[in-house]
């Protein structure tokens, strides 16, 4: 995994502006730490920083391939999967390879291809490429939103990088934020409209789309969106196409030229992917596999069982870890460290996060960096196949707005008068909802059940999958670690796509289908252990220190956040250990603590980034 940026502007010599696409390249250096290019011509400046997973010698970038006078350069963060399948078919065409990396794979793609290469990927990746004969700039995302991808656009110029930061590491590039911006940090968030960057002019390119610019000026396109078709498997086929699809992505995505290990909670996501992983390092007379789990200091003390977290992982891990023989590692973690980590994990994000959720996978992956340059992680199985309480419990099924963000209106009683009159809270949200369900192309004969849950996974996988793969892109690549997520193969998305509900709520379980189709790789107690979320902290010091963290915040008059916030409502919230606010804050995991946290880190947001509102 890499950092990329770019700048193109028309009529402006960027060959004599190298100082600031290095100073862009700074930004990336926790992305990529072991090497760094520049290119840079008339019209354009690309930059690149590497963490090197394969073919250390033959894939440094930018790089460059030619066809008599014309030139195309690539800068590229990502890994294709299927990278040896596109090798063969380009060689047969007669492109002949200088290495064995997938970058060269990709580039040769656009020569062999053009725009149309896009079709051939499977990966996670975003990428620029620029045409000297075309005088244009091509650049995609993953079907998914895996790899981030931001720019801006105005007058005759592009400025885009793997990260906000990176942009705003541009002299023309300010941060600043609008009544978007606010409707964004303080109703939204730590999601983020689809396409939104928060900063004002700042925009993230979507998932499964593509950006070319020349000089007749920006065109995006989407490329990629599951498509409506009859599902005509049976029980039998579906179990069975399942299983081949989720096998396949896994082995695919064990290919680097560096160990490999994974993470694993003893949930039936990692589960899963740790035991294919372990079996095919032992085919292979590989070293025993290595597995890290995060955990909290005396959480077995303090743990509270819930209906969304029913039991702890630390005994389901230790005995996945047993069954396979894994090296496996614990990373435990006090709250000190959580608090002390929000703001590192606030930069990392660029925005406000998910407070102690993201601090914690900030600080886990920090650890795993230190024996580890690339790990798999269960992300995703659970907005594909139906893991979260939204899909099957009706009250929540039903509800009006996204399921996981049901607190618009105490949200909205924490802001300022004037920050109140200057946006619409009820009616944001309500108009961000509405635009996604829009966007859906529902199959005409279809029952209302049907279609109430392709609207559902369809808000899944457009919101609560991107907010949590942002979330592990940031925190991972903040630290040089590569993780993949191999349930985000676009292969299974689009063939679960089709399944009816009740084929993936067999048993009426939560991914009854996934359970079922994963028999026999797992042991039964694990197949079917109830899903527990991404576990956080229980320890009453952690409440502690993020309720005087944002007392500390409410008592400083020059606190940046003071003239966006109702004083009053915060401190009666602090008053009442959260209880006059009622609501968790986004879905399962931000509850009181985290909405201390979360406001704290606002503050430190609009300090560090010197932010203004406009």
């Amino acid at each position: 995994m890499c950092g990329i940026a770019g700048w193109v502007a028309w009529g402006k010599n960027i060959s004599k502006e190298k100082d600031v696409l290095n100073k862009m390249a700074q930004t990336l250096i926790p992305r990529g730490p072991d090497a760094e290019g520049v290119w840079a011509s008339d019209d354009v400046g690309l930059v690149h920083r590497r963490l090197i997973v394969i073919d250390p010698m033959g894939g440094a970038q930018p790089m460059i391939r030619s066809q008599g006078k014309q030139k195309i350069i690539l800068v590229y963060n990502g890994e294709l999967y299927n990278a040896q399948d596109l090798r063969e078919q380009l060689q047969k065409k007669g492109f002949v390879f200088e290495g064995h990396c997938d970058t060269e794979v990709l580039l040769l793609s656009y020569m062999a291809w053009g725009i149309k290469c896009i079709e051939y990927l499977n990966g996670i990746y975003a990428f620029a490429i620029w045409d000297t004969k075309e005088k244009i700039l091509f650049a995609a995302r993953d079907r998914m939103g895996v790899k981030p991808f931001f720019y801006t656009h105005k007058k005759n110029q592009l400025i885009f990088g793997s990260e906000i930061k990176t942009l705003l590491a541009h002299p023309q590039i300010k941060p600043v934020i609008d009544g978007q911006g606010l409707s964004e940090i303080f109703l939204a968030g730590p999601a983020r409209t689809p396409g939104c960057g928060v900063f004002k002019d700042i925009y993230e390119l979507r998932p499964g789309h593509v950006l070319i610019y020349n000089q007749k000026g920006l065109n995006i396109q989407r490329y990629w969106q599951p498509q409506n078709k009859e599902h005509r498997d049976d029980f039998k086929s579906t179990l069975y196409r399942v299983r081949t699809l989720v096998l396949d992505a896994i082995r695919r995505q064990l290919v680097s030229d560096v160990p490999i290990c994974c993470f694993l909670s003893g949930g039936l996501d990692s589960s899963a992917i740790t035991a294919v992983a372990a079996k095919q390092n032992l085919e292979k007379g590989k070293e025993k596999l290595s597995t890290y789990e995060i955990d909290y200091k005396d959480n077995n003390k303090y743990f509270k069982e819930s209906i969304f977290q029913p039991n702890e992982d630390a005994p389901w891990a230790e005995r996945m870890a047993r069954h396979l023989d894994a090296h496996h590692q614990r990373i435990v973690l006090g709250s000190d460290e959580l608090i002390g980590a929000l703001k590192a994990a606030m930069i990392a994000r660029d925005v406000p996060g998910m407070a102690d959720v993201d601090s914690s996978l900030y600080l886990f992956c920090k650890r795993v960096k230190k024996q580890a340059t690339v790990a798999l992680s269960g992300e995703c199985a659970d907005e594909v196949f139906g893991g979260y309480p939204w899909y099957y419990r009706d009250e929540m099924l039903n509800a009006s707005g996204f399921p996981w963000s049901q607190a618009t209106a105490e949200r909205a009683g924490l802001l300022s008068n004037e920050v109140l009159q200057y946006i619409e809270p009820k009616e944001y949200m309500q108009q961000r909802y509405h635009q996604t369900l829009d966007e859906i192309e529902m199959p005409t004969e279809i029952s209302a059940k049907e279609k109430r849950m392709k609207q559902m996974f369809y808000i899944n996988l457009t919101w609560f999958m991107t907010t949590l793969l942002d979330r592990k892109d940031r925190m991972s690549m903040a630290s040089g670690l590569e993780v993949r997520v191999p349930f985000c193969d676009h292969r299974i998305v689009e063939y679960l796509w089709n399944i009816p509900w009740e084929m993936k709520y067999y048993k009426n379980r939560e991914k009854g289908l996934l359970r079922e189709a994963l028999r026999g790789i797992l042991p039964e107690d694990v197949l079917w252990r109830k899903k527990s979320p991404y576990p956080k902290t229980h320890h009453p010091n952690y409440y502690k220190q993020s309720k005087n963290l944002l007392q500390h915040v409410l008592n400083d008059k020059n606190a940046k956040i003071q003239p966006l916030i109702n004083k009053k409502a915060i401190q009666q919230m602090l008053d009442t250990e959260g209880a006059s606010f009622g609501k968790p804050w986004f879905g399962q995991l931000m509850a009181s603590a985290q909405i201390f946290a979360y406001l704290a880190q606002v503050d430190m947001w609009l300090n560090e980034y010197k932010v203004s509102v406009v």
